[in-house]
């Protein structure tokens, strides 16, 4: 039986997943199976990376972070919207620069362009899965937010009356067009981080800090042929 470390990477299933594969192969940190096909949640990766072992866990983008901050992974990739959501004891140690979005509130194309003002000490109703930047958003404004918390399709939310807003990520707004509403403000720009458990940073140091310098410098080639396009 090996006795090399066991290195633990979280990442999240989906549209990050397929731009942060050429990442991990530029890095030789490739999984052993095809993980945007495979039904394992755990997958192998090199044997012998930085004198250890590599695994993956291919999970859902929401528990990234948990899995991360509670140390059953000690690296991950996680979106800042995430992030900044739930707010996780975690290191973040590299900007990807890939899963490029924003954080929006977004409303009626009428009602936005007329200026709806909100006022002060007033309530509004918001769509979203971001109920805590939600909060603190209106709470800055003063304004009381109910939050209705959805997992998708915020968009519908306002068209049925049942939300006078939505607060959600933005990429290219053809969603919100195609439903008749259009962005009020931008709360956040979004991309995806590269985090590390806390006692993983100190434990695993040579490893973890291997991957967060051969991340770097894939990303760096990645900005240098997206110039060259």
């Amino acid at each position: 039986m090996s006795d090399k470390p066991i290195l633990t990477i979280a990442l999240s299933k989906g549209r990050i997943l397929e731009q942060t594969l050429p990442l991990l192969e530029f890095a030789n940190l490739m999984p052993k199976e095809n993980v945007q096909t495979t039904r394992k949640l755990m997958v192998d990766g090199p044997e012998d990376w930085a004198g250890s072992k590599v695994r993956f866990l291919i999970i859902r983008a929401a528990d990234v972070c948990t899995y991360v901050e509670k140390g059953a992974a000690d690296l991950g990739i996680s979106g800042r919207d995430l992030l900044l959501e739930y707010k996780p004891h975690v290191y973040e140690p590299l900007d990807l620069k890939i899963g490029k979005c924003r954080l929006c509130v977004c409303g009626p194309k009428d009602a936005v362009e007329a200026g709806d003002a909100l006022i002060t000490g007033g309530r509004i109703r918001v769509a979203t899965k971001y109920d805590t930047i939600a909060e603190d958003y209106y709470r800055k404004q003063g304004v009381h937010a109910d939050v209705i918390h959805l997992y998708g399709s915020m968009e519908l939310a306002p068209l049925v009356g049942m939300a006078d807003k939505i607060v959600d990520v933005v990429e290219t707004g053809n969603t919100l067009k195609a439903n008749g509403l259009v962005e009020e403000a931008t709360l956040f720009d979004v991309s995806s981080r590269l985090i590390a458990n806390p006692a993983s940073f100190v434990t695993k140091k040579k490893q973890v800090q291997a991957v967060i310098d051969q991340l770097r410098e894939a990303v760096k080639n990645r900005e240098k042929v997206k110039e060259s396009e």
